[in-house]
């Protein structure tokens, strides 16, 4: 499965993509997170949905990381995407 996530709240020059990469790597999940100029961070993540939900929580126990408020879709899988990339 792959969902698409926003973040909200204290997301941004708090480590969050860092977290978000070095989790999904470990848990071997793909997919990529961005900051966005509003302020937020969006990432599409691919994989298991209880290994995902554990992506998610690692990301919301982070100390410095605070997240307020999170959307999230259920989107179309990418066929062949074997990373996890921090966009710019």
């Amino acid at each position: 499965m792959r969902r698409r996530y926003n973040f909200y709240g204290r997301v941004q020059g708090v480590g969050f993509r860092y977290k978000a990469k070095y989790t999904a790597d470990s848990l071997r999940l793909t997919g990529w997170v961005r900051n966005e100029y509003d302020g937020s961070v969006t990432m599409e993540v691919q994989g298991k949905e209880e290994i995902i939900d554990q992506l998610i929580l690692s990301i919301k126990r982070d100390r410095y990381i605070d997240v307020t408020d999170m959307n999230v879709k259920i989107i179309s899988e990418v066929e062949d995407e074997r990373t996890f990339k921090t966009k710019y």
